[in-house]
């Protein structure tokens, strides 16, 4: 996908948005898992198992969004209050325009949101940077459990941004 595509707009079909259910948490871990195996700068730290427990800790606190594309599970987003905690896709469904749809979501529930992306996912920097948000600190990793830095990004709704000037 080039950098370009992230910004233009989306002639795929539309994902199906809900609340993530308990039946999500063994899709969505998979979907963590593949991530985490495919992706070669991201240490190997997790069991499957874990992932799936993890999914569905998120799903319990309500955070989570699924998007269910062509009758599969597309991806997801879980969201605390203002902070995106995950916003994962299939391998299937990248490049497909769900990733924008979740985020749009996100911010149509919020006024303000923040996230943290890896430094090494030069992917995932330029899709929030490409969706309005901005890259305001940069920490080394020494709080994660990866040890990898990291990159933090803020996004306010623009009415927002125009009241404060």
């Amino acid at each position: 996908m080039t950098p370009a595509s992230f910004s233009q707009q989306s002639t795929y079909d539309a994902a199906f948005l809900r609340p993530g259910q308990p039946i999500d948490a063994g899709r969505l871990g998979q979907i963590l898992f593949q991530y985490q195996q495919s992706t070669p700068w991201l240490p190997k730290l997790y069991a499957e198992v874990e992932m799936i427990a993890f999914c569905g800790t998120m799903i319990d606190q309500g955070w989570v969004t699924v998007a269910l594309w062509h009758g599969h599970t597309g991806g997801f987003i879980a969201r605390d209050s203002d902070e995106i905690c995950s916003l994962y896709l299939a391998p299937e469904a990248c490049g497909k325009g769900i990733g924008t749809q979740l985020l749009n979501a996100a911010k149509a529930a919020s006024p303000r949101l923040w996230l943290r992306a890896f430094e090494a996912n030069e992917l995932a920097r330029r899709f929030y940077l490409s969706k309005g948000f901005r890259a305001t600190s940069r920490a080394t990793g020494c709080h994660n459990e990866e040890g990898l830095a990291e990159v933090r990004f803020e996004w306010e709704h623009q009415s927002r941004l125009e009241s404060a000037a």
